[in-house]
C-alpha cells in the first residue's frame, strides 16, 4: 500500500515547479476542479441555508396563494385589417401603402393600451360611480377624497379623481396580446368579478372600434375645413385672374370668337374678331382681284360684235333675230317686187332701223365692260387697303396677346387648382360620411366560470424559482464574505504554492488514526510525506518546520503524523516542539515537559540528554521544555542554527513544530535555521489575506516554503472529489467518521 501511495505521491522532485497537488496529480487536472464541481461543492457547503431559503419561499408562496382572493380573467379577440372595407371607390386620406408597414400594427397595439381609450371605457361603463368596480380590485376609497358611497352628491373634483383612478386600474389590469403572424389580437381583463371582467373586455373592444372611427371622422372633418379654406382663397384668386384677363382683352380690343380648353385644362384661343375680319376681307380681295382680271380680259378682248357679252346679250340677240326675220321678208319681197316697192322700202327701212338699234346696244355693251373694269379695279384697291390696315391691327394684337396669354394661363392654373380641390373636397365628404371600420370583434368575451388566479402550481413554481434565486444570491454573498479556504484547488490559485496534501476532519484521535496504516488519516499523511520527498534534489528535507497562520489549524498534529510516517520508513526522526509558548507535542506522546528545547537554547550543551526516545519506530522527541521569559530572544541567537546542525548530525530528519506565524516572530526565526517550511492551512479557517501575510513573513526571512497542507476538510468535500479512496473504499470510511 505504501508503494501505491508512493506512486500516487510521485511525479516531480519539485512540486512548486511542477504544480503537484494531492495524490501527485498536476494542478491543471486536480488543483482547479471543473467549474460545475466547484458550484456543486459550494451548494453542499451551504445546503442547509439553501434548503431553508427555498422552504421559506415555498411557505410564503403557499400562504400568499391561500390568502389571495380569486381573480377572474375574461378574454376577447379582435381582428385588425390592414385596409378598410371599400364601400365606395373614393380614396380616403391615408395612402394605400402606409397600412402595409409594420408600424401600422405597432401603432394599433399602442392605441389599445392608450390612456384615452381607458377614459372612454370608464365613461362608457360609468365606472367612476360604481363602487363595485373599485371593490373588484380590492380598492377601498377614501370618503374625503373620492366621496361617499352615495355618488349622487359627488363634486367635480371627486368625480375626476374617481375617473382617474378607474382609468389607472383599467390600464393596470388590461392585457393586449397580439397573435404572432396574424391580424388577431387577444384582449383580456382580470378582476375579482367575472361579470365585470367580461363587461370591461367587451367595452374595450367596442370603444376601440368607436375611437378608430372617430379618428377617421375627425381627420376627415379637419381635411374638409382645410379644403374649404383653400377653396375660398382659390376662388378669389380665380375670379381676380379671370377679371384681369377680361379687362385686359377689353382694353386692348381683343375679341375672342372661338376659344376651346385643351385636355391639360389650358384655354386655347382659335380666332379673334380681327383675325376673322382679315380672313373675310382677304377672301373678298381675292374675289375682287379675280373680277378685275376678268373685266380687264373682257375689256382688252375681241371687237364689240364678237365679244361674249354681245353674243350673250339678250337684247342684242332679240334684235338680231328680229332683223333676220325682217331681212328674210325683204329677200322674199325683192324676188317679187322692185326695191322701190313701198313694202320693200318699208322693210329696208325697218332693217336699217334694227341695225342701228343693234349697233347702239353693242356700243352700250362695250361701254359697260369698261365700267365693270373700273368698278372691279376700284373694289380691289379698296379691299387691299382694308386688308393692309387689318394686318397692322393684327400685328399689334399679337403683341398684346402675349400679356393676355399670361393672364389667361394664370386664370387656367387657378381654375385647375380650384377644380382639383373641389373634386377632392367632394370625395372626402363622401368617404367621411361612410363610417366603416377595419376592426372587427372575432370572439366576444363571455363571463368566466372559473378563476384564473391564484394558481397553486404556478405560485409554488414561482416561489421555488424565487427561493432558488435568493438562495443563490445568499450563497454567493456568503462565499464572497467567507475568506477561508474551502477546496484544495484554491491553494494553487490563490497562493501559487504546491499542495502537498489534505487531511479530512475526523472525530477519532490523532494517535488512533496514525496507528492504523490503512486508515484514511494515515494514508493522507503518507501521501503528504511522499510529495514532500520531491521538494528537494536530495529527497525528503533533512530539516523543516511545520507552522500555520494561526493557532489550532493542525500544525502539531501534522508534525507528529509526519514524524511517525517518516519513522516507519526506517529513518531516524527527531520531532522538536518549537512552540515554547503553547507546547502540545508532549501531550500527544504522553510525556512530561520538564526539560527540552528551551534548556538547549538557554545554554545546556548536553543536547543528547534532553532528547527522549519514544515507543514508536524511528521517532525521538525534543519537547519544548520550561516556558522561557522570552522565547523570541532565545530564537534570535545563533544557537538555534548550531543546535539544528548538531541535531541533523544525530538524526536523518529533524521536524520542528513551530508556533503560528501571525502575531509572533518565532516561526520566521526558526525558519532561518532549517531547509524550509511546511505551511498548514485549516479548511474554512484562516482568511486568505492572513495566509498571504504569513507567506510574506516567511519569505521576508528567505524561508523556503516546500508546500502547504490543507487540514480539517469536511466529509462532503472528501465524498465529492477530494477523498482518499484509491480503490480501497476510504471515502465511505470518511463519510462515516467525519465530524
Amino acid at each position: 500500500m505504501r508503494e501505491a501511495a508512493e506512486v500516487q505521491g510521485g511525479g516531480s522532485a519539485n512540486p512548486k515547479a511542477s504544480g503537484l497537488g494531492q495524490g501527485g496529480h498536476v494542478n491543471d487536472s486536480y488543483a482547479v476542479p471543473p467549474i460545475l464541481k466547484q458550484y456543486w461543492h459550494t451548494a453542499l457547503r451551504w445546503r442547509w441555508l439553501i434548503g431553508a431559503i427555498i422552504a421559506g419561499a415555498l411557505a410564503v408562496g403557499l400562504i400568499v396563494t391561500l390568502l389571495t382572493p380569486a381573480r377572474y380573467t375574461a378574454s376577447s379577440q379582435i381582428e385588425i385589417s390592414r385596409e378598410q372595407k371599400k364601400i365606395t371607390n373614393v380614396e380616403g386620406l391615408d395612402s394605400a401603402t402606409a397600412d402595409s408597414d409594420m408600424e401600422f400594427y405597432e401603432t394599433q397595439y399602442a392605441l389599445l393600451r392608450s390612456y384615452s381609450l381607458g377614459e372612454r371605457v370608464t365613461r362608457k361603463l360609468d365606472l367612476a360611480r360604481r363602487d363595485d368596480f373599485f371593490a373588484a380590485h380590492g380598492i377601498s376609497l377614501d370618503a374625503e377624497r373620492f366621496g361617499a358611497a352615495d355618488q349622487s352628491n359627488l363634486t367635480a373634483g371627486q368625480l375626476a379623481a374617481r375617473e382617474k383612478l378607474a382609468t389607472k386600474l383599467l390600464l393596470d389590469n388590461i392585457e393586449v396580446s397580439p397573435v404572432r403572424r396574424s391580424r388577431l389580437v387577444d384582449l383580456s381583463y382580470t378582476s375579482r368579478s367575472p361579470t365585470l371582467s367580461a363587461q370591461v373586455v367587451n367595452a374595450w373592444a367596442s370603444q376601440f372600434i368607436a375611437a378608430s372611427m372617430d379618428r377617421q371622422l375627425a381627420s376627415t372633418a379637419d381635411a374638409r375645413r382645410f379644403l374649404e379654406e383653400r377653396l375660398g382663397n382659390l376662388r378669389a384668386r380665380l375670379e381676380q385672374s379671370e377679371r384681369e384677363a377680361v379687362t385686359y382683352a377689353s382694353r386692348n380690343d381683343i375679341v375672342t370668337l372661338d376659344a376651346v380648353r385643351g385636355t391639360d385644362g389650358k384655354t386655347q384661343v382659335q380666332r379673334t374678331m380681327i383675325q376673322s375680319d382679315l380672313e373675310a376681307l382677304n377672301t373678298a380681295l381675292n374675289a375682287a382681284r379675280a373680277d378685275r382680271i376678268a373685266a380687264e380680259s373682257r375689256l382688252t378682248g375681241r371687237s364689240d360684235d364678237d365679244n361674249v357679252d354681245a353674243l350673250t346679250n339678250p337684247t342684242i340677240t332679240q334684235l338680231r333675230q328680229k332683223r333676220a326675220d325682217v331681212a328674210s321678208d325683204y329677200a322674199k319681197m325683192i324676188v317679187r317686187f322692185e326695191p322701190n316697192y313701198p313694202t320693200a322700202k318699208a322693210l329696208m327701212m325697218q332693217i336699217k332701223s334694227l341695225d342701228e338699234a343693234i349697233a347702239r346696244e353693242t356700243a352700250r355693251v362695250g361701254n359697260s365692260r369698261a365700267q365693270s373694269y373700273r368698278e372691279a379695279l376700284k373694289r380691289e384697291q379698296d379691299l387691299g387697303a382694308q386688308v393692309a390696315a387689318l394686318k397692322g391691327r393684327l400685328d399689334e394684337q399679337q403683341h398684346d396677346a402675349i400679356q393676355y396669354n399670361i393672364y389667361q394661363r394664370e386664370a387656367d392654373t387657378n381654375r385647375q387648382l380650384y377644380d382639383a380641390l373641389l373634386q377632392r373636397y367632394k370625395e372626402i365628404g363622401i368617404a367621411g360620411s361612410v363610417g366603416v371600420s377595419n376592426i372587427v370583434v372575432v370572439d366576444p368575451a363571455g363571463v368566466p366560470s372559473a378563476p384564473s388566479a391564484p394558481s397553486l402550481p404556478k405560485n409554488m413554481a414561482l416561489a421555488f424559482v424565487i427561493g432558488l434565486a435568493l438562495a443563490v444570491i445568499a450563497t454567493l454573498a456568503l462565499e464572497q464574505i467567507d475568506e477561508g479556504i474551502s477546496q484544495p484547488g484554491q491553494i494553487q490559485q490563490l497562493f501559487q504554492l504546491p499542495l502537498l496534501g489534505h487531511v479530512p476532519l475526523s472525530d477519532s484521535s490523532v494517535t488512533e488514526g496514525i496507528e492504523d496504516p490503512k486508515s484514511y488519516f494515515s494514508e493522507a499523511y503518507f501521501t503528504i510525506r511522499s510529495n514532500l520527498a520531491f521538494t528537494t534534489d536530495h529527497g525528503l528535507p533533512r530539516s523543516f518546520i511545520v507552522t500555520s497562520t494561526q493557532p489550532a489549524e493542525g500544525k502539531s498534529t501534522t508534525s507528529y503524523a509526519l514524524a511517525r510516517i517518516i519513522g516507519r520508513t526506517g529513518k531516524n526522526v527527531l520531532l522538536v516542539d518549537g512552540d515554547m509558548r503553547s507546547p502540545d507535542i508532549h501531550h500527544l506522546l504522553g510525556l512530561d515537559n520538564a526539560v527540552g528545547l528551551s534548556n538547549a537554547l538557554a545554554g545546556d550543551d548536553n543536547v543528547a540528554a534532553l532528547i527522549r526516545s519514544t515507543p514508536h519506530k524511528g521517532l525521538s522527541v525534543l519537547t519544548s521544555g520550561p516556558k522561557p521569559p522570552s522565547a523570541a530572544e532565545l530564537l534570535s541567537s545563533d544557537r538555534i542554527r548550531h543546535l539544528v546542525g548538531e541535531l541533523q548530525g544525530m538524526f536523518d530528519h529533524v521536524i520542528i513544530d513551530a508556533p503560528p506565524i501571525l502575531g509572533l516572530s518565532d516561526a520566521p526565526l526558526l525558519g532561518r535555521a532549517v531547509e524550509g517550511a511546511v505551511l498548514v492551512i485549516q479548511a474554512e479557517g484562516a482568511a486568505v489575506r492572513g495566509v498571504r501575510a504569513a507567506i510574506s513573513r516567511l519569505r521576508m526571512v528567505n524561508t523556503h516554503i516546500f508546500g502547504t497542507v490543507l487540514t480539517k476538510i469536511k466529509a462532503s468535500e472528501l465524498a465529492y472529489g477530494y477523498g482518499y479512496g484509491y480503490g480501497y473504499g476510504y471515502g465511505d470510511d470518511v463519510e462515516n467518521k467525519a465530524a
